[in-house]
């Protein structure tokens, strides 16, 4: 599809003139209906949630992929029936993975028995997330007091929620996995802005993702001197960090040595952010592929309009629980929504009509949407897009109870799937929300 030529303010004056934008909107449910059908789990779904509900009857994973170890794991921590038997199976031999993304059952005991007796020198990736309960910095100190180079092909380190880490473990950490591109510490509470000066001393050359999101002992403002290291990060996390504004924004992307490859961004609930951060960052990242400015109550669309006129290769965008209106939503998507792969409209209570005719005119690429509690948005409306959005897989839509069978049942689009409709069984949205595989340097393909 061409790029339409218009400027965000020549889009913004076309939709303020539609007086009856409604009318505008051509939709009736479709004589060969796609819509509401039955969600029937595949053989595997069914067989993976039986294992995960009876862990212990399981004996052995030799031999199964590691991307099925990761779905059934995923299950057992999602029923919390992941234990240290399953572990113990997880880390036999050398493996080259260890990913567990809720270890709050964890003990120092286990640890010990389980990972710390396990032969690492293999591991690429170790996701021990929510291990609350561990003291890392004496675990992994036994460990590397075994030998020195146990970590020394890891990749990719996530011990989000660790509270028990400490600037010092995470230096002793860093310092033995030379390998390190990704590192999520997000919520990990006891770390100072000494961590990530010491992550930016060892491996600023090589970094491609940092997540510090929830870090409250984290000043932004210190560590911006850090971010000078950074000469290849290309994934940043700073959600919910109070310390985080404007200035901040500005000496990330300006002064920085990461500012011009920068791809992904996480801003969400930094409330001190104003329309000032959204204007360095669309005249400085022009690689931008994905952006999360949730919750930003100083926001206004003029924000929108700065980035609209200024990133226009953005794939994923979160827009949620912000008051811009429904006209400029609909402009931004006039001007930069032709790339757009997942748009995330959740709460923004003024979206509606403008936004359902842009939607289904320029974002035709469309893969997911989310336009939950979005009550403007009418069934005519939702029919447009999905039947206009051909690519759409995913459309969310919980809380918006203005939506009925007329849509649900008359749309025309094969592949897409619906969830938080009030007529669905709920179990049918534990099916259909069932969680996607974690990304790890998801912006270019991992080289050992």
């Amino acid at each position: 599809m061409e790029s339409s030529g218009k400027s965000f303010a020549d889009a913004l004056k076309m939709a303020r003139e539609r007086s009856s934008p409604e009318q505008l909107i051509k939709w009736s449910p479709s004589v060969e209906k796609c819509g509401a059908a039955r969600f029937v789990p595949s053989l595997m779904i069914l067989t993976l949630n039986a294992l995960a509900v009876f862990p212990n009857e399981i004996t052995s994973l030799k031999n199964v992929p590691d991307n099925l170890r990761l779905r059934l794991i995923n299950r057992m921590c999602d029923k919390s029936t992941m234990n240290a038997a399953v572990l113990r199976l997880l880390v036999e031999r050398s493996p080259t993975e260890i990913r567990v993304k809720d270890c709050s059952w964890l003990t120092q005991v286990h640890f010990h028995h389980t990972i710390g007796n396990c032969d690492t020198s293999k591991l690429q990736v170790l996701q021990l997330d929510l291990c609350g309960q561990c003291i890392l910095d004496v675990a992994f100190k036994d460990i590397l007091d075994k030998h020195q180079e146990s970590f020394s092909r890891l990749t990719i380190l996530s011990l989000r929620g660790a509270c028990g880490l400490s600037d010092d473990g995470l230096r002793n950490l860093v310092n033995s996995a030379p390998l390190l591109q990704s590192i999520n510490l997000g919520q990990c509470s006891l770390l100072t802005s000494a961590a990530v000066n010491c992550i930016a001393d060892v491996l600023g050359s090589q970094l491609k993702e940092l997540y510090i999101d929830k870090c409250n002992k984290i000043d932004a403002m210190q560590i911006l001197p850090a971010f000078k290291k950074f000469t290849c990060l290309e994934v940043l996390s700073v959600a919910q960090m109070r310390t985080v504004n404007d200035q901040f924004v500005n000496g990330l992307v300006t002064a920085s040595a990461c500012g011009k490859v920068l791809k992904d961004l996480d801003f969400s609930d930094c409330n001190r952010l104003t329309d000032n951060s959204l204007k360095i960052i669309a005249t400085t990242c022009d690689d931008l592929s994905s952006l999360d400015i949730s919750n930003l109550n100083e926001l206004t669309d003029s924000g929108l309009e700065y980035l609209a006129n200024g990133c226009k290769s953005i794939q994923k965008l979160k827009l949620c629980r912000n008051g811009f209106s429904d006209v400029a939503v609909a402009a931004f998507l006039e001007n930069s929504g032709e790339s757009l792969l997942e748009l995330f409209l959740n709460s923004i209570v003024k979206v509606g009509p403008h936004t359902a005719l842009s939607l289904a005119k320029c974002s035709r690429k469309l893969v997911s949407l989310d336009v939950s509690w979005c009550r403007k948005i009418s069934n005519e409306g939702l029919g447009l897009i999905v039947d206009s959005c051909s690519s759409l897989k995913m459309l969310k839509i919980f809380g918006c109870t203005q939506i009925n069978k007329e849509f649900l049942e008359g749309h025309s689009n094969p592949v897409v799937k619906i969830i938080g409709s009030k007529f669905t069984p709920i179990m049918d949205h534990l099916y259909l929300l069932e969680p996607e595989e974690e990304e790890f340097l998801r912006y270019r393909f991992l080289q050992y």
